[in-house]
C-alpha cells in the first residue's frame, strides 16, 4: 500500500518520488516506469476522436488514484484518490487516512483546521469540504436535511453518524471543476530546455528553418533557480556543432538503419547501400527531430511532433507549439484568396487540405517495432506539399510537420512533393497500447 503526503495545490508523493501539479504527462508516466512492482496497475484514458476536448487520464486501480491532465497543454491539471482504502495518506507527517486512522469529517477537521462551511450537493448526496487546493467528498444519506446558518446551507450530523471521505481531490484555484495545469514547476525542469513556441521560417524559395522560443532553469548561482527565456534558430544546412551550440546536446542521437521510402525513389533498385547513416539528433522536451546528411553533416530536415494520444509515438515527445503560414491555392467562402493559412498543432487536414493542393494520393506509413510488428493504432497518411509533408492520423489531427530543404543533397532523392516520407524517426518506446477501437480508449 502506498504511503502518500498530501500538499494542498501542489502535489502527491513520497520521499523518492511525487506527483506535482503541472507536471508533463510523460514525466508522471517516467515516474510509474520507475516504480514497476510498487505501482502495479496503469490505465490511460483518452478520446479518439476528440482528443483536444476530453481530459487525459492516468489511471491506478489498485492504489485508488487517478491522474487528470489537461487535454492541450498535456500537463497535471487534478489528483483525485477515488478510493482510499487503497491508499495511506497524511499531511505534514501526520497521517489521517490509513487502516488504523478512518478519515471522518472530525479527523479531517483535525488535521487540516478550519475551512468554509461544508456544501451539500442533494442530487449526488455528497457532502463536501473544502479548503485551498484541496476537497473532501462525503457520502451522506438521504434521510438527512440541510440546516442553514448565515445564509450557508451544511449538514448537521448526530453524534456517532459522522460519514466518511469517499474521494479527495488537489487542484489549483478555488473549484476543482475550474482547475486549470499551472507552469511547469522549475522542481520539473531537470537542467532541459523547454519549448514555448516555433516558428517555421520561409521565403520564396521555400522553408529556411525553424526559430523556437525555449525556456529553462536561470543561472545556478542565483539564490533561487528562475525561469529563463531564450530565443534560437536552427537552419537548413546548419552543423551538427551549430545545433548543439543553439539547442544543446540532443536527448538521444538516432541512426537511420532503413527507409521504407526507398521504393519510391528513381532507380531504387540500381542505387547502391552506403556504408553510412544519416542520423537524428532527438530534443524530446522541444518535440523536435533534426535530420543530418551523413556525409556532409549538416541539417537537411526537421521534423515538428505534435504528441497526439492514438498515435505510435505518443508519450516520446513533448508536444511541440509550432506556427506555420502558407500562401493559400484555393479560395474558400469564410477567409479571402490573399489571407494566409495557418497551421498550428491543432489544425484538421480538412481545413488545411481546402485552401491548399497537396498531393492527392497519400503515402500510407505503418510503423512497427523491431521485435513486435503488431501496431495497434493503426497506419497514418503522409502528404506532401511544396517541400513539407503531413503525417495526419485517422481522426484527421496532424501527427507530424516534416521540413526538408528544398535542394536535396546529394544522395537524397524527391518522390512527387514527399521526399522521403519515413524520415520520422522509427523509435520504439511508445506508453501503453490497447487494442480495443473504442472513442475512449484505455491503454494498460
Amino acid at each position: 500500500m502506498l504511503d502518500l503526503e498530501v500538499v494542498p495545490e501542489r502535489s502527491l508523493g513520497c520521499d523518492n518520488w511525487e506527483f506535482i501539479l503541472g507536471m508533463h504527462f510523460s514525466q508522471a508516466v517516467a515516474i510509474i516506469q520507475s516504480q514497476v512492482g510498487v505501482i502495479k496497475g496503469v490505465q490511460v484514458l483518452y478520446s479518439d476522436t476528440t482528443p483536444l476536448n476530453v481530459d487525459i487520464v492516468i489511471n491506478l486501480p489498485q492504489d485508488g488514484i487517478r491522474l487528470i491532465f489537461d487535454p492541450v497543454q498535456q500537463r497535471l491539471k487534478a489528483i483525485e484518490v477515488f478510493n482510499m482504502k487503497l491508499v495511506k495518506l497524511k499531511y505534514y507527517g501526520l497521517p489521517f487516512n490509513s487502516p488504523e486512522v478512518v478519515p471522518s469529517i472530525e479527523e479531517i477537521e483535525h488535521s487540516f483546521g478550519a475551512t468554509h462551511p461544508g456544501v451539500y450537493d442533494a442530487s449526488k448526496q455528497l457532502f463536501a469540504l473544502h479548503f485551498r487546493g484541496l476537497s473532501f467528498y462525503f457520502p451522506v444519506d438521504s434521510k438527512l436535511q440541510p440546516g442553514y446558518a448565515h445564509g450557508l446551507g451544511s449538514l448537521h450530523f448526530p453524534s456517532g453518524a459522522s460519514p466518511i471521505v469517499s474521494k479527495m481531490a488537489i487542484y489549483c484555484g478555488g473549484s476543482v471543476t475550474e482547475s486549470r495545469p499551472p507552469p511547469l514547476p522549475l522542481s520539473c525542469y531537470n537542467q532541459q530546455l523547454y519549448l514555448e513556441s516555433a516558428t517555421v521560417l520561409r521565403n520564396c524559395a521555400g522553408t529556411r528553418g525553424l526559430r523556437l522560443q525555449l525556456y529553462t532553469e536561470g543561472s545556478p548561482r542565483a539564490l533561487e533557480p528562475r525561469k529563463q527565456c531564450l530565443t534560437r534558430e536552427v537552419i537548413f544546412g546548419d552543423s551538427c556543432q551549430d545545433v548543439v551550440s543553439n539547442l544543446g546536446a540532443p536527448s538521444r542521437v538516432f541512426f537511420k538503419s532503413e527507409d521504407k521510402m526507398k521504393i519510391h525513389s528513381p532507380s531504387a533498385h540500381r542505387r547502391v547501400q552506403t556504408k553510412r547513416s544519416d542520423f537524428f539528433f532527438n530534443y524530446f522536451t522541444l518535440g523536435v527531430d533534426v535530420l543530418f546528411d551523413a556525409r556532409t553533416q549538416r541539417a537537411k530536415k526537421i521534423i515538428l511532433h505534435t504528441n497526439y494520444p492514438g498515435h505510435y509515438n505518443f508519450n516520446m515527445y513533448h508536444r511541440c507549439e509550432f506556427n506555420l503560414q502558407l500562401a493559400p491555392d484555393r479560395v474558400s467562402e469564410d477567409t479571402p484568396l490573399d489571407s494566409p493559412v495557418a497551421i498550428s498543432a491543432y489544425s484538421k487536414w480538412d481545413n488545411i487540405s481546402s485552401r491548399l493542393a497537396p498531393a492527392e494520393r497519400p503515402v500510407v506509413l505503418h510503423r512497427a517495432g523491431s521485435t513486435n510488428t503488431a501496431n495497434v493504432f493503426g497506419s497514418t497518411f503522409c502528404y506532401g506539399y511544396q517541400d513539407i509533408i503531413f503525417e495526419v492520423m485517422p481522426n484527421n489531427y496532424i501527427a507530424s510537420v516534416t521540413l526538408y530543404h528544398p535542394t536535396p543533397y546529394n544522395g537524397d532523392y524527391v518522390y512527387g512533393n514527399v521526399s522521403n516520407a519515413s524520415s520520422v524517426s522509427n523509435s520504439t518506446g511508445h506508453l501503453l497500447q490497447d487494442s480495443q477501437k473504442s472513442n475512449i480508449r484505455v491503454g494498460a
